[in-house]
């Protein structure tokens, strides 16, 4: 049996510690008991990118805000189905996670992080939602379990009524926020709604061949132009 080995860990400001795990030729990052991510499965993360590039292409220079790296999935489906012209900004909590894709998950980041249309942000992406009104095409929210702040109580200000109307607020005209889930959850489902958002709730598969656990992404729209003055 190959043994699990802990490489590093990391403290998340304001929350819980994280632990960089290899197993044979996958990694993990460990939250307590908790696998947080995996090698062995991207298949939803992915998908987080894949199907909101599809809900925003044909627009001229699209700019995505993504918050969170974790293994680096989102993104590089981001730049993959991104034009030439396209955009993203990354913001990440950890430093260390940073680290970790440039040290011993380095082939797996494939130099995602090199792109020139990436800008990264070390820092809390709430906070650069709140600072940039009318900025982005879609904003990718991965930062943590779900709506239930997991793994920093403070993420739980992104999936407030004021947070999302900070998200809306910071979409351009017919713009989509897309948030991750591991699990169903029907009161958040609902606050979306309530705060004016047109609400697309999506089961995807954690592996990339289509198996593995159900994950939720909400593809949560802002309304076009017109609609959003009179809103």
């Amino acid at each position: 049996m190959i043994p699990r080995e802990t490489l590093d860990t990391a403290q998340v400001p304001g929350g819980e510690e994280l632990r960089l795990v290899r197993h044979g030729a996958d990694f993990m990052i460990v939250l307590d008991r908790n696998e947080l991510m995996s090698t062995r499965m991207r298949g939803s993360e992915e998908a987080l990118a894949t199907m909101s590039c599809d809900r925003i292409a044909g627009r001229a220079r699209p700019h995505l805000l993504i918050g969170g790296y974790g293994m680096g999935f989102t993104l590089r489906a981001a730049l993959d189905a991104l034009p030439a012209d396209g955009r993203v900004t990354l913001v990440e909590l950890v430093p260390e996670i940073i680290a970790w894709a440039r040290g011993p998950m380095q082939e797996l980041t494939a130099g995602c992080l090199e792109d020139r249309r990436l800008t990264l942000i070390q820092g809390d992406v709430a906070a650069v939602i709140a600072a940039s009104p009318a900025s982005f095409d879609a904003i990718l929210l991965d930062v943590d379990n779900g709506p239930d702040g997991l793994v920093r109580d403070a993420n739980n200000v992104l999936y407030s009524e004021r947070g999302l109307r900070a998200a809306r607020t910071a979409l351009r005209p017919g713009g989509v926020l897309a948030i991750w889930s591991a699990a169903k959850d029907d009161a958040f489902a609902r606050r979306l709604k309530k705060v004016g958002f047109a609400v697309d709730e999506v089961m995807v598969r954690a592996r990339e061949n289509g198996k593995g656990a159900r994950h939720v992404i909400w593809f949560a729209s802002q309304p076009p132009a017109a609609s959003a003055k009179s809103a």
